[in-house]
C-alpha cells in the first residue's frame, strides 16, 4: 500500500487502563517510526508508557476508576457506563485546550475515548477507531444491544442518562449522532484482534471494519523469562490485571498442579491477593504479582486465563491451548469463542475445582487435534498483517479527501 505523501500529525486518545492502551502501542510506535508526529491524550498514570512508544503525551485529568480500584465500577449496566460519559464531559474541555493551535490531521481513538470522535467532528478531520475487542455486526443492535438496554431505558436513571448523553452530543454539533452509535458504529475501524475472535464475523461490514490481528511487538521493555531446564511442560495461570482478588481460585490451582510430574507452573496473582493467603507453595510453582506474559506464552504449553481479549489473542498467537475462566465483561463471550475454535475449554469460575482444572489442562495438551487447530489459527493470524497493516490502513485515511 502506498505510504502517505508527507508526515502528518496524528492524535491518539485513550484512558488510563493497560487493557485499552497496550493493544495500540505498537501501532503508535510504527507510525512514529514512519515519520509522523503522534500525540497522545492520556491521563498522567500512563504518560510515560505512551512516550516510550514515540508519542508526545497530551496529559489530561480523568475521573475514571483505575486498574488499582476495579470495585469502583459497581455492578449494574449503568454503573459501568455512566463513568465514561461523566469523564468525557469533563475531559473534552481539557483536550480542546491542549490541542488549541495544534489540531491534528487525523484522530485515532480507543473504544473508551468518547471525546475523540466529537473532537474530530469539531476539527473537521477523519476519525479511526482502534478497537481492542469485538465490533458490531449487522444485526447486533437487534440481537444484543436492544434486549440488554431496553429495561434500563424505561427507568428514570436510564432516561436521564440518555438525555444527558444526547444533549452533550448536540452541544458539540453532533445532533446527527445518537449515543448508541458514537463508538458502536464508527465511520472507520481498524480492529486489533484476529477475525477468528469476532462473533458473527461473516456479518461484519468490511468497508468499515478491517481485522489486522494483534499488534504485539517484542515487549522487550516488559522483561524476559527463562524456562527452567528441567521443565517438560510449562503452565501459565493469570487472571489479568483487574479481577485478580481470587485467593480461593489460586489455591485450587496449587492443589491441581502442585507436584504434577513434569509440569512447571507460573502463577500470577496480581496486586489484590497476598501470597501469604495461598499456603505452602509447591516446588514446581513460581508465584508473582506480575509477569511478562507474552514472553512466557512463547515458551508455554498451556494457559489458564480469564479470557480477556488481550490474553486470548496472545494465547492464540503463540499457539497455546487455554482453559478459560472468565471474570467479567466480554470475557464470557471470548471463552465461548475460544472453545468453539477448538483450542480451549470454557470452565466457569464456580466449576473451577482442582480436579476440573487439572483434567482440562491435561486433556487439551494431550489432544493432537487441539495442537493442529492451534497451529492453524496461529498461521491465519500471522497472515492478517498486524502492526504494519494497521499503519498502512491509517495512512490511507490521511489521503482521503
Amino acid at each position: 500500500m502506498q505510504r502517505a505523501r508527507k508526515p502528518a500529525h496524528i492524535a491518539m486518545f485513550s484512558i488510563a487502563a493497560h487493557g485499552h492502551v497496550n493493544p495500540s502501542l505498537e501501532v503508535v510506535r510504527e507510525l512514529a517510526a514512519r515519520g509522523h508526529r503522534v500525540t497522545y491524550a492520556i491521563p498522567p498514570q500512563l504518560a510515560d508508557v505512551v512516550a516510550g512508544a514515540g508519542a508526545e503525551p497530551k496529559v489530561y485529568r480523568s475521573t475514571l476508576p483505575t486498574d488499582d480500584d476495579p470495585d469502583a465500577w459497581g455492578e449494574g449496566l449503568l454503573d459501568n457506563v455512566e463513568p465514561f460519559l461523566n469523564d468525557a464531559i469533563q475531559a473534552l474541555p481539557q483536550q480542546l485546550a491542549a490541542y488549541e493551535g495544534d489540531e491534528p490531521d487525523l484522530v485515532l481513538h480507543d473504544i473508551a475515548a468518547y471525546p475523540a470522535p466529537v473532537l474530530a467532528h469539531r476539527w473537521g478531520v477523519p476519525a479511526v477507531l482502534l478497537s481492542p475487542c469485538m465490533v458490531a455486526w449487522e444485526g447486533y443492535e437487534q440481537e444484543v444491544a436492544e434486549p440488554m438496554w431496553e429495561p434500563v431505558r424505561q427507568t428514570p436513571r436510564g432516561i436521564a442518562y440518555f438525555e444527558r448523553y444526547q444533549a452533550w452530543l448536540d452541544e458539540h454539533g453532533m445532533d446527527h449522532t445518537d449515543p448508541d452509535r458514537l463508538i458502536g458504529r464508527p465511520r472507520r475501524c481498524v480492529a486489533l484482534i484476529p477475525r477468528a475472535m469476532q462473533p458473527n464475523a461473516d456479518r461484519v461490514d468490511p468497508s468499515v471494519y478491517t481485522f489486522v490481528g494483534p499488534c504485539q511487538g517484542d515487549r522487550a521493555h516488559q522483561g524476559d523469562w527463562e524456562r527452567p531446564a528441567d521443565a517438560e511442560r510449562v503452565l501459565l495461570v493469570s487472571l489479568g490485571s483487574s479481577f485478580t482478588k481470587q485467593p480461593g481460585f489460586y489455591r485450587a490451582c496449587i492443589e491441581a498442579f502442585g507436584g504434577l510430574d513434569g509440569w512447571h507452573v507460573v502463577l500470577q496473582i496480581g496486586k489484590f491477593t497476598d501470597a501469604a493467603e495461598l499456603g505452602e507453595i509447591p516446588a514446581n510453582f513460581e508465584v508473582h504479582t506480575w509477569v511478562p506474559q507474552l514472553a512466557i506464552l512463547k515458551q508455554a504449553d498451556a494457559f489458564v486465563t480469564h479470557a480477556g481479549m488481550g490474553g486470548s489473542q496472545e494465547g492464540l498467537a503463540c499457539g497455546v491451548p487455554m482453559v478459560a475462566v472468565p471474570q467479567a465483561a466480554d470475557q464470557f463471550a471470548n471463552a465461548d469463542l475460544l472453545q468453539e475454535l477448538g483450542v480451549a475449554r470454557h470452565l466457569p469460575m464456580e466449576e473451577a475445582t482442582p480436579e476440573a482444572l487439572r483434567e482440562a489442562v491435561l486433556a487439551l495438551t494431550g489432544d493432537p487435534r487441539v495442537a493442529e487447530r492451534s497451529a492453524e489459527l496461529r498461521r491465519e493470524m500471522a497472515a492478517e498483517g498486524g502492526t504494519s497493516r494497521a499503519a498502512d490502513l491509517i495512512e490511507a485515511e490521511l489521503r482521503q479527501p
